[in-house]
This record gives structure tokens, sequence and C-alpha cells, in this order.
């Protein structure tokens, strides 16, 4: 029997390739140096994998950037805009960041979330004269480099069918490309095999989605294709039961599957008896995606009767990639000693692997009884439970969930009470984060500055951000968020029922790297969180500032989640905590809050049978926090790198006054789903993106907004950015925001006769 590992964490331990990334992009160290990092980080990520008991370590999961972008680079599928760019590295950034030249500007691929998770990838481009051009030498080098290393590897791609699916085409079916993908497969399963490997890991998640039977029968026509004899395919599904798929996936000639057995509930030991007798069945049997340790004795008493079916036929691997994991808990030096004794991050996953492995093997469960004990701790620690919290839940009423006002009433006095000009012009919330700003949380976090000094800076920042906001001529401003390290850990850090890490990081998207939350008990606030800043800020301008907090879907979906519990209570103990401190910025004269919600799309279930109940929940938690306001205060929401056709029906039933959302990367190609069923309140269309280093040129701007009025009334638009502004430059984002509002001033004095008639 084997344990194998299907991905692991590509930042480092330490976020080496952030650091080393943003060094190049900066132009402060050289392609060597950067990879030399990776190099660096490679190697560590196989010897830990090994040390830790597994038998074959996955090789082609590491990414500069990102694996679909691999895998694009892979079949040379480069856009027609970025093909003139002859270094490779450069090339594979301009299509992940854009590209700016002295003239032209070229924007980024688009980029969107990796199935159900808080992972961003960039989209695949492809059209009716897709070439492609199979380039295997990064991935072959990197085989060869773990060879070098003594490490008993298996290459993992992502599979064709996969690839399609999460692509971009607008000239008709996606499938007619398969005839153009399977020779470059082939090509490129054929040069993994002179590497020697025995075995290749081909992903295909898709099969967790309710697919259509063109594409079943693609999967059919496209494996056959793949048969050989030279190296054994492992067909790799994870994020989902893949029982209503079974008689497709059991008829490919491949040898061996992988099967999610953590992350929806399925009879997945009658799946392995209806599958060949000669295949390899691994089960992914610990939960590639949370941080909880497992219970060991539970799953070997589940895994024992297959393993006496199936013998060295069976592996053992986690649910799906470790990416989605932090790296290493023997790091956390602050966590307290009982909280510690219940986490399991990528390192700890792959030694229970190992330890489940001997167990089965042996057949003696004394070890990995002991190693299981915290898990039913944990159950009954009073740490977990808050009465109060559970009362206040009990609770609530229908009226709790629903404003009273409805939006065109509330436009009416909200216009009354902001006095906004047509077209108003606001930004997502942060701005640029200087390492003076982050030295300075550091130093007050380290106690190294006092509570009154570290104020008084970060009160310095702000009345800097308006001063800039001013003079920029936004309409609604924001404090920029000085104070905060990221959208969801900072909110963690003051809600009661969660706790911090120090290196538990895990990636978002390139260099973006996220430290959630580990939410353990109930979730409750203590004290008002932002509403002193919000005052402050407030206090320096006529303006309208606007209160930013995070929604409770968001909290919940970018933070290790209990388990014990569903995931709709522990959505409404946030969206109460939430709900407290709306009540409490709306007491401070705060007349615009700004509830962002980028996680809604991403946790929904990725089956649509699954999807009802979860909007009834999801739209109800973000009411909850709403809900209680006057109508005269205005609730924003923003929602980023999500596709809104499937869930437009949520959207709406937020009911939010102005929902800004993330649409220049697809040149507002995104506001075809209003089309059939219009956004009824305000909507704020991005007009630039934020993660390029792009500034957009003011008829850039125009051309969007101009496609977006073909779509929204020019009384319910609103002007702003993809994002938030956190990761770009001063002198950047300035002019970008300048060029920004001055197309909303040439829009506004093209359309005020036209607003006013009507």
């Amino acid at each position: 029997m084997k344990v194998h590992n299907l991905g692991f964490p590509r930042i480092g331990s330490k976020r080496e390739l952030k650091f080393a990334l943003e060094s190049f992009w900066q132009g402060n160290s050289s392609q060597n140096a950067l990879e030399k990092t990776a190099s660096n980080i490679r190697r560590d990520n196989w010897q830990l994998q090994v040390n830790a008991g597994i038998d074959l370590a996955p090789v082609g999961d590491f990414a500069f950037y990102d694996h679909v972008l691999n895998t694009t680079l892979l079949l040379g599928l480069v856009p027609k805009r970025f093909r003139d760019i002859e270094n490779d590295i450069d090339r594979e950034f301009a299509i992940a960041r854009g590209k700016q030249t002295a003239c032209s500007s070229c924007a980024a691929s688009d980029m969107t979330k990796w199935f159900d998770t808080n992972y961003h990838y960039l989209v695949p481009e492809l059209d009716a004269e897709t070439e492609v051009k199979v380039n295997t030498q990064r991935l072959i080098s990197q085989i060869n480099e773990a060879k070098s290393q003594a490490v008993n590897t298996k290459p993992v791609i992502i599979g064709p069918l996969t690839y399609l699916y999460l692509s971009d085409y607008k000239n008709g079916n996606k499938l007619d490309l398969l005839d153009a993908l399977i020779p470059a497969y082939q090509q490129i399963i054929a040069d993994i095999a002179k590497t020697g490997c025995e075995w290749l890991q081909i992903d295909e998640p898709i099969f967790a989605l309710e697919l259509e039977k063109q594409w079943l029968d693609a999967f059919k026509t496209c494996y056959q294709a793949f048969e050989t004899d030279d190296i054994r395919i492992l067909l790799a599904t994870y994020f989902g039961d893949i029982s209503q798929h079974i008689e497709c996936i059991k008829r490919l000639p491949v040898a061996g599957l992988h099967i999610d057995t953590v992350t929806e509930p399925f009879d997945w030991q009658s799946i392995v008896t209806q599958l060949p007798g000669h295949w390899i069945i691994s089960l992914g049997v610990i939960d590639g995606r949370n941080i909880w340790k497992t219970d060991l004795v539970s799953v070997y008493q589940q895994v024992n009767p297959v393993y006496r079916i199936l013998n060295e036929r069976l592996w053992l691997g986690p649910s799906c990639s470790l990416l989605h994991s932090p790296i290493d808990l023997m790091l956390e030096t602050e966590l307290d000693k009982e909280l510690n004794s219940w986490l399991a991050f990528a390192k700890q996953k792959c030694q229970e692997l190992d330890l489940l492995k001997d167990a089965i093997i042996s057949q003696n469960t004394e070890t990995i009884t002991r190693y299981s004990a915290p898990v039913l701790t944990r159950l009954t620690s009073p740490r977990i439970s808050n009465v109060k919290v559970r009362q206040r839940i009990d609770s609530l009423k229908p009226t709790d969930f629903k404003r009273s006002q409805t939006f065109s009433d509330r436009k009416i006095v909200q216009q009354q009470a902001l006095n906004l000009p047509l077209f108003p012009t606001t930004t997502i919330g942060s701005f640029p984060q200087t390492g003076d700003i982050r030295a300075i949380r550091a130093q007050h976090k380290q106690g190294r500055l006092s509570s009154l000094d570290y104020q008084s800076e970060i009160r310095k920042e702000i009345a800097h951000v308006i001063t800039e906001q001013e003079n920029i001529g936004l309409d609604v401003l924001v404090h920029g968020e000085p104070e905060r390290t990221d959208m969801v850990e900072y909110f963690g850090e003051q809600l009661s029922g969660c706790a911090i890490t120090q290196f538990a990081w895990v990636q978002s998207y390139g260099s973006r790297c996220v430290k959630p939350p580990i939410i353990y008990g109930d979730v409750s606030r203590e004290k008002p969180i932002t509403v002193e800043w919000l005052k402050y800020a407030q206090s320096l301008t006529r303006k309208p500032v606007k209160g930013m907090l995070t929604g409770p879907i968001t909290i919940l979906s970018w933070s290790f989640v209990r388990n014990d519990i569903e995931r709709s209570v522990v959505s409404n103990q946030i969206a109460l905590a939430i709900k407290d401190e709306v009540a409490d910025l709306e007491k401070a004269g705060i007349g615009v809050i700004q509830i962002d919600e980028p996680a809604i799309k991403e946790a929904m279930p990725l089956k649509k049978s699954r999807q009802a109940k979860y909007s009834e929940w999801a739209t109800k938690a973000f009411r909850l926090c709403s809900s209680s306001v006057k109508g005269s205060t205005q609730i924003h929401s923003h929602m980023c790198y999500s596709e809104f056709n499937d869930i437009l029906p949520v959207i709406i039933a937020l009911d939010a006054d102005v929902l800004t959302i993330e649409t220049s990367r697809s040149n507002m190609a995104i506001l075809s789903v209003f089309d059939e069923q219009p956004y009824p309140n305000d909507l704020g269309p991005g007009v630039y993106d934020i993660h390029s280093p792009n500034v957009p040129e003011q008829r850039w701007i125009k051309q969007l907004l101009d496609k977006a009025i073909e779509t929204i009334p020019i009384d319910n638009i609103w002007v702003n950015p993809d994002c938030g502004l956190k990761t770009r430059q001063w002198s950047e984002t300035k002019l970008a925001l300048s060029n920004m509002v001055s197309s909303a001033k040439e829009l506004r004095a093209r359309y005020s006769s036209i607003s006013a008639s009507n």
C-alpha cells in the first residue's frame, strides 16, 4: 500500500516565493535569483514530504503564479497580445499581471475562483484559431530535478477536459477544441514517460460537477487516445461526490482512480466495488482544505475493510492538493497548547497518512488512538460554546432578515442625505499599505510601540488618505484601512471564538497570501471594531466616508471553520457580530456602510442540486447584518472574481443598495448576465484592474463605462476600481484614480441633462 500526495503548498514555509516574486517584479532581483528560490522551495517540499512518510511526492504542482497558467504555457496557448514577449518568465507574468508599453496597455488574463476555493486561477483564453505548441521543458526539468534528489515522484498535470471546461471560448462549443488538445496531451504524456516515471496523475476535478452527456462522452474519446504501456495514469477527482459519473469513469482506460471521501458525504465504498479489478484505488481520507486533526480511528474503521479487499491496490492520500492548507504547525509557537492539539497543517497531514498506513498494515490501532484523542476532547471543550450566542440565534425572527423599506424608497432618502452626483465615484476600501504602515503595525503587535503612539500613527495615515481622496475628487471616501492586515484576519483578531496564527499562510493568487483565522467556537463581538477609526475619518471631511466591513459568508469562507456544527449556524453567529458593528457605525454618524461579500459565489456548493439550501441561508446571513438600519443609511457590498450567472438571484436577494463588482479583466463581458435579469439596485462595475501595475488611460475607462451604460441605467451606475488598492503603489494609485474621476466627470457632463429630464 502506498501513501501519496496530490500537491503541496508552493509559497514556502515563510512565504519565500512571495518575497522573491515581488522583488523580481520591482526590478530588485534577477530571474536567476527567482529561479533559485523556486528550486529551493521545491527541494524543501519534496524532502518534507518524504520525511513525513510520503511514498510518491508530486512534481509539476509548483507554479510561479498559477498551475492553470502553467498548463496554458505547457500547451503553448499564449494569448495573441503576449506572443511578442520572447522571455518565458516575462511572458508568464504579463499574462498574469498585464503588460504596459510606451504606447499601449495589454490587460492581464481574466482571473476567477478555482471551483469553490479561495484560490484564483488565470482563465485560459481560447479561440477558433487556437494553435497548440507543446513545451514540456519546464516540467521535464522539474521531474529530473526531483530524481536527482532521490525523490520517488509522480508528475501532476491538469486534464484536458477540466482545462477546456474552465477556459474562456467565445466561438461556440469548447469541445470543438478537443481534437487539437488530444495530440498535445499525447506528446506531454510521451515526454513524461521518457523520464522513467511509473505514474502520471491527471487531475479532472470537473467530475465533481453535474456534467452534460457531451462532456462525459468526450472523456471516453479523450482517454482512449491516452492509453499507453509506457506510463500508468492515475485519474484524480476531488472537491465532491463522483458517484453520478461512475459509469463513465469505470470505462476509462486508466490504471487508477483517486476519490475524495471527505468533501461530500456519499457511499464511496460501493463505488470501489464497481471499479475494474486491476485498478489502483486512491482514497482521499485526510481533509486537504481544513486544519483540523483527523480522527484516524474513525477513518481506520472505514478504510480497513476496503484494504482487506484491495490489499496493495489501495493507496491513501489527502482529499485534494494540500495547496489550500498551511505548511507546518510546528512553526506556531503562540497558539495555546489545547488549540494546537486540535490542528494539523500540510506536513502533519502527510504524517497522518503515514500513521494510518502503519495502523492498517499492522492492524494495530494503539498509535492512532493516542493521536486522535484531542479530536474527541475538542467536541466537549467548554471554550467552543457560548450560551448567550446560542440563545440569540434561537431568538431570531423573520423580521430580522429584511429591511423595512423598498430600494426605490430608500434611494430617495439616501440621495437627500448624501447629495451625490450622477456617476458617483468611490473606491472599494483599502489604499496602498506601505512598508512604513506595515512596520507600525508590527511594532505595536510586538510591544515596541505604545497604543497611544500606534493610534497617532494610524490617524496620520487616515488623514493622509482622506486628503488624497479629496484632492483626486472622489465622491464617497474611505479611511484606507491602514490598521488592517487582511479583510478577514482583521475581524478574526477582534471576534471571540476565533484564533489567529503566525505562519498559517495559504496562497490566494500569485504572490498574494492570506492567513485565515481559525473559527474554533461560537462567534461574538465583545466591543466595537472599526467605529473609532471611521468616526475620526468622517471628522476630517464633509464628504461621506464609507464604513468598511467584511460580510459573514466571506469571513466564514476565508477562515478555517469548525466542522462540528452546520456552516449556516456559524454564518448567522458572524452576521450578528457584524450587525452589532453596523448599528454602532450608524449611531456614530456613518451613513454609508459597505459589507463585502466576495466569497458568496465560491461558498456555493458545486452541484446545482445542493445550491438552493445554501442560497437561502447565505442571503439571510447578509440581510441579518443590515436589516435594522434606517432607510437613509446606504448599504454597499462588493464582489470580485466570481462568475455571476448562476448566482444572480442570490445577489439580488441580498438587497444591497449598491453592489460593486469586478468587470475590467473581462472587458465588461460579465455584465451580459444582467441583460436577461437587470440588477434592480445601483451597480458599480469595476473600471480598472487593481491586480495589475498598469495605469488605465481615460479612454480605456470611458470605453468600459460606455459598455456599462448599454446594460445599466445611468442613474444606477457607480464608478470604482475592481477591488481594494492595498497592493498598489501610491504613485500609480493617484494617477489611476484621477483618470477614473476625470472619466466620470466627462460622462456626468454628457448625461446630466438626460438624467434631469428623466
